[in-house]
């Protein structure tokens, strides 16, 4: 019934083994990433915009230009489009 033939078991459960350590060791990276973040708060600094910077370092610079580009362009056209439209929409 437990016909193993042609499966490397033993090359499986180093496969595993590797990924559980990566794991791991992601667990700890963001404990770490944790940590750090609450240094920023307890210095001050507004945690929901250092991750928005975290978030635009990412990005290319074109690729942050036009996203700006955009979010100002809506904003404007919400801004012009007044309450009153913004209420029958």
């Amino acid at each position: 019934m437990s016909d193993t033939v042609g499966i490397a078991g033993n090359r499986i459960l180093s496969l595993i083994e590797r990924i559980e350590h990566i794991e791991e060791e992601i667990r700890a990276l963001n404990e770490g990433k944790k940590e750090i973040l609450a240094e920023a708060k307890g210095e001050g600094f507004d945690v929901k915009i250092l991750k928005e910077i975290l978030r635009l370092r990412k990005q290319d610079r074109d690729e942050r230009d036009e996203h700006e580009a955009l979010l100002d362009l809506y904003l404007r056209a919400m801004e012009a489009a007044g309450p009153e439209q913004a209420k029958a929409a």
